[in-house]
């Protein structure tokens, strides 16, 4: 057979990092792990071909030349999913469909042919043995977790490395904590389930002798999950092969701030090489962390805990909520406060929204509060519910926290608060890397020539090339995320 596997196309958010990838010249953030994953638990005797729309165009070629059609997606990608489902069906090609997406809201998609729902490992195997059997179905799901020691090998053979700033390896499914308005343990489950020590080496191998050279973002959504086996198994491996192959990667993943209390985990994930953490810290207000079921956040000074980790080694990139019903007035000033105190430059600020299947989502329909579906996209100006709050003040309150946070003055002062602070623990090896050094030009020309932030970008050039010299890199990562951060926020309102 011939199969074509399709990944729909990202929205502009802040999280598409759009107008951060026109400088370093590539397509995407990071490749699509999910089907390249369920690419390798297909037949080896099909013929296989992936078209990431991030990267590239889904031609009526393409799509004529399948037997059959994959999509994986996000919720965030509904609308270009669509049209993809739409496309298919009006070139009478047939399409199975799995991922977050349809296994949150399977009901919105009669017209797919297959849904193979939940975990890959548990009901793909069950679709392909059907599918020999000329007796297929429309859905496949089970409430089973899969054992992912058994998950194959991506194939990277299947994409363009160099379409993508980062490449992506996961270890580790589930979260142990319950946050009301989270699905991923709807999705995965509360009980962390994590690879082997064999299998993380193997997929580092596989990375490494495709030819890549620089960041691997780990994409656990807890990364910390099982800390002892961390500590015991899998950091010291990491950093043994790290340090063999001369330091090739450099790693970034998310984690729960619970990290702060544990001085050799953070240790240990430095020496494995590993240089940011993204963290959901959510909100500076208890009640809203009462409210929300944020446990591991509550009774403890967050600025505190952000700068433990920071002292290690590690940036802290942070992720923020406002439109709690606990939220108060001051929220706005507090929250844009405690975003500066703190020096995470990388501050990802968000409204809240009620996913499919989770706890907020159940609670705010029992109230009569819910008025739809969300789209993935809480940048967007838009909530799924009616918040206790006033809805214009919420939204007014929103704009002002984004138009200072990403306002030159304000970002660049947090840049310069965080380099002031932080000193890497472990040498970076450099690879050269010709699309890094355009981007460098780039950013002089755009940012500091006919930015608005000129001023402050030539201050943070020079202080960095001559009092941390080992973080010029880093400073003009920043100046560049933060000209993608300003283009997006004025975009979206």
């Amino acid at each position: 057979m011939n199969i074509l596997l399709v990944y729909p196309m990202y929205p502009d958010t802040f999280w598409s990092f759009k107008h951060a990838l026109k400088f370093v010249s590539k397509k995407a953030s990071f490749p699509p792990l999910g089907l390249l994953t369920v690419a390798s638990m297909l037949p080896k005797a099909w013929d296989l071909k992936l078209i990431d729309m991030n990267a590239s165009q889904l031609t009526d070629d393409d799509i004529l030349w399948a037997d059959l059609v994959f999509i994986s997606a996000m919720s965030i990608q509904s609308e270009s999913t669509e049209e993809v489902v739409q496309r298919c069906k009006g070139l009478n090609t047939r399409i199975a469909a799995g991922g977050p997406l349809f296994t949150s809201s399977p009901e919105k998609y009669p017209t797919i042919d297959h849904l193979i729902l939940n975990e890959a490992e548990i009901t793909l195997p069950e679709f392909l043995n059907n599918l020999n059997k000329g007796r297929t179905k429309h859905i496949y799901t089970s409430e089973e977790w899969a054992d992912i020691t058994t998950t194959p090998l991506p194939l990277w053979e299947l994409i363009s490395i160099n379409n993508y700033t980062s490449m992506n390896i996961q270890y580790s499914r589930g979260c142990p904590f319950d946050c009301d308005f989270c699905d991923i343990t709807v999705l995965y489950g509360r009980k962390p389930r994590t690879k082997t020590k064999e299998q993380v080496i193997a997929e580092l191998d596989e990375l490494y002798f495709t030819g890549w050279r620089g960041p691997v973002f780990f994409v656990d959504d807890n990364f910390i999950g099982n800390k002892s086996k961390l500590k015991k198994e899998i950091l010291p491996v990491i950093a043994e092969w790290n340090e063999k192959r001369k330091n090739p990667f450099y790693f970034n993943t998310e984690a729960s701030i619970n990290l702060a209390d544990d001085d050799k985990l953070m240790y240990l994930m430095v020496k494995a090489g590993f240089e940011a953490v993204f963290i959901g810290i959510e909100t500076p207000n208890e009640e809203s962390l009462i409210e929300c079921n944020k446990s591991q956040n509550r009774n403890r000074d967050l600025i505190s805990s952000v700068k433990k980790i920071q002292e290690s080694g590690l940036e802290v990139q942070g992720g923020f909520i406002v439109g709690f019903d606990n939220d108060p007035p001051a929220i706005f000033d507090k929250l844009t406060n405690f975003i500066q105190e703190s020096g995470i430059v990388t501050a990802m600020v968000g409204l809240l929204n009620a996913p499919q299947g989770t706890k907020l989502q159940k609670r705010l329909l029992s109230e009569g509060r819910l008025l739809k579906d969300f789209n993935g996209n809480n940048t967007d100006f838009s909530i799924n519910f009616i918040p206790y709050m006033d809805s214009e003040v919420l939204l007014n309150g929103y704009k002002k926290i984004l138009n200072t946070i990403y306002s030159p003055k304000y970002y660049y002062e947090r840049v310069m608060c965080f380099m002031k602070e932080f000193e890497p623990k472990k040498k970076k090896t450099f690879h050269i890397n010709p699309n890094y050094i355009l981007a460098l030009f780039k950013s002089m020309l755009k940012l500091g020539v006919i930015g608005e932030e000129r001023i402050y970008y030539w201050k943070l050039f020079f202080w960095s090339l001559f009092r941390k010299p080992q973080l010029f890199s880093l400073a003009i990562l920043f100046t560049i995320y933060g000209f993608h951060f300003r283009k997006i926020s004025n975009s979206i309102y």
